[in-house]
């Protein structure tokens, strides 16, 4: 019987469609966003992903009033190695 591969994800926000209200920020449980220091193309701050450490449980991407800013990713442990070069 094959081993079922480990799920993991990961949080893509689209920066020139968050308004930077911060609300998926305040939804996130494990706390993986944070607001960036830089300026989107209308003049705001945005959120970003940290890099690791997401759950995939939706709670930014619900939380988003702005629709297709935020996607929650579904990687398997086999993209995760294709990833990092190891085959």
């Amino acid at each position: 019987m094959s081993k079922k591969p480990k799920k993991t994800y990961r949080v893509d926000i689209i920066s020139d469609e968050c308004k930077g209200c911060g609300r998926c920020i305040i939804a996130c449980p494990k706390k993986v966003l944070d607001m960036s220091s830089k300026l989107n193309f209308m003049g705001t701050t945005f959120s970003v992903y940290q890099g690791s450490g997401c759950i995939g449980c939706g709670g930014c991407f619900y939380s988003c009033p702005e629709p297709g800013a935020i996607s929650i990713i579904e990687i398997t442990e086999d993209e995760a190695e294709d990833d990092d070069g190891i085959q």
